[in-house]
């Protein structure tokens, strides 16, 4: 069949059929493989109570020391540490809610946390951007917006995200920018950074106008993410700790997770950077419980290694997927969801990009993650988000999405009487058992999505680069917002102005 005759059949599936929505709600279906055994698990743990124990971590801010003093954690006010006792820690665990929905604007796409269900988001915080026209740039609002936009867009991203770092926004009004670009152009759980009450409470505010509640209801259940990095080795800066309070306090869902890279932060062993990591989530995701029992909280987990020439991290790497598996046991251990992550190393969105990128998901999925941050558009090292490396990052996520799909075996499936049709020395590509298994999967919902399956029509000879290059602009001047009320758009606008007219919120450091 030639390509053009492809698209005009790929066209009138589209029309006859609604779109497919098979990817928002993917399960994993896999066991999660352990590369530790369970004495192994236990030692690490125990090994992460003792750091707490002896040495505890730096709070650097105050509330935190004081909210940590009061429910009997020893607060050196001198030198900021505080250390927490393994029953304080154990105590905690017992109330981090297993499951969660995290809600959104279009219930359609509520996603579920844990169990073995799935969430890819996408790339947060570089503050550059990259695509092969206008090359390597610093991230700027405009930018932002077609991120979200691409991020809505298609149906395997499941939430909203900080994609770039827009610098021609004033910092003191760059929430109220990226926060209305989410709830405007998204209808999917967005992302909020942790920095300071101030402009969290604008986020906040904001997302409730969006959802159309009061501050009751939207404190009941999660309706948006945040991610708090400790600074390794055992430290919390203020951002981050307040972060961890405010999320609680508001029932948000607070993704905790440690930097550790080995050699440079943390021991250079895999055991032993996950054993500090450990430590330190364990610690934010007390502090989390204490703030409000039952709140939404993540293990996440970031571990890699570095090149010892230079110390510049390395993703995507063998050691990068050992360590995700090393985390998920440590996870599953203390029966909190988990985080990992997609990354990759490479500068340009190439082979180097796609197999490291590809490496990371295998640790992070086959290691039975919950939510994969940084799934789509991350290179660089996390300091440019590319997006023809966005739509590269789709397509492997759909064919993971794919993977996820059950497998029918029934004795149709097993297909004897298609074998006795075609008898010995023949072919199956026109029996009626291959020709109607052909019609259900090229006529169906799904060729309305950009998937692996005869994907790439009529391009010569472009590489998948290229190619991706010519999607994401096909995606953007295609893209329509999805509905909102009139009155509610008005009340967003409205509130921004306010809030710029008021000099905006000054992030805290």
């Amino acid at each position: 069949m030639t390509g053009r005759r492809r698209e005009s059949h790929r066209a009138a599936a589209a029309s006859q059929a609604p779109r497919s929505v098979r990817y928002r709600h993917l399960v994993n279906p896999f066991e999660p493989v352990r590369i530790f055994s369970a004495d192994q698990v236990e030692s690490m743990h125990l090994a992460a109570l003792g750091i707490l124990e002896r040495f505890g971590m730096r709070v650097l801010s105050p509330r935190g020391r004081a909210l940590l003093a009061s429910a009997g954690a020893a607060v050196d006010e001198a030198t900021q540490m505080v250390r927490l006792d393994p029953g304080m820690v154990a105590a905690a665990l017992t109330t981090v809610p297993r499951e969660v929905n995290l809600v959104a604007r279009n219930p359609e796409r509520t996603c579920r946390i844990g169990g073995r269900h799935v969430v890819f988001a996408p790339v947060a915080g570089p503050p550059s951007v990259n695509d092969l026209e206008r090359g390597k740039r610093s991230g700027t609002l405009a930018d932002y917006r077609d991120l979200v936009r691409l991020a809505q867009a298609f149906d395997v991203i499941h939430v909203l995200g900080q994609m770039t770092e827009p610098g021609d926004a004033p910092v003191h009004e760059r929430h109220l920018d990226t926060s209305l670009a989410q709830l405007t152009l998204g209808d999917k759980p967005p992302n909020f950074y942790s920095r300071g009450a101030g402009q969290l409470g604008d986020c906040f505010a904001m997302l409730r106008i969006a959802h159309g509640i009061d501050e009751e209801t939207f404190r009941r259940e999660p309706r948006c993410y945040s991610i708090c990095n400790t600074n390794s080795p055992l430290q919390l800066d203020l951002p981050m700790t307040d972060g961890i309070i405010e999320f609680a306090l508001n029932g948000q869902l607070m993704i905790v997770t440690p930097f550790t890279l080995a050699g440079a932060m943390a021991p250079i062993t895999i055991a032993g950077a996950l054993t500090l990591a450990h430590a330190e989530a364990l610690f934010g995701i007390t502090l989390s419980q204490l703030a409000r029992a039952g709140a939404p909280v993540m293990y996440g987990s970031f571990t890699s290694n570095v090149d010892m020439k230079s110390g510049s991290p390395a993703f995507g790497t063998p050691e990068y997927a050992k360590a995700a598996f090393g985390a998920g046991q440590l996870a599953r251990r203390i029966g909190v969801p988990w985080r990992c992550s997609s990354a990759t190393a490479g500068n340009a969105p190439d082979a180097q990009a796609a197999y490291e990128s590809q490496m990371s998901l295998w640790g992070a999925l086959l290691g039975g993650c919950h939510f994969v941050l940084h799934a789509a558009g991350w290179l660089e090292g996390g300091l440019t988000a590319s997006f023809e490396k966005f739509i590269l990052d789709v397509e492997m996520l759909q064919m993971f999405g794919e993977l996820f799909q059950p497998v029918p075996a029934s004795s149709d499936d097993i297909g004897i009487d298609a074998v006795a049709e075609v008898g010995p020395g023949g072919h199956f590509f026109a029996a009626a058992h291959t020709m109607q298994r052909y019609r259900d999967a090229f006529y169906s919902p799904l060729v309305s999505d950009w998937r692996n399956y005869g994907q790439w029509f009529d391009d010569g000879a472009k590489t998948a680069t290229q190619r991706a290059s010519t999607v994401w602009r096909n995606t953007l001047a295609a893209f329509q917002p999805p509905a909102m009320d009139a009155g509610v758009a008005e009340a967003l606008e409205a509130f921004v102005a306010r809030r710029r007219a008021e000099g905006g919120a000054p992030p805290q450091t």
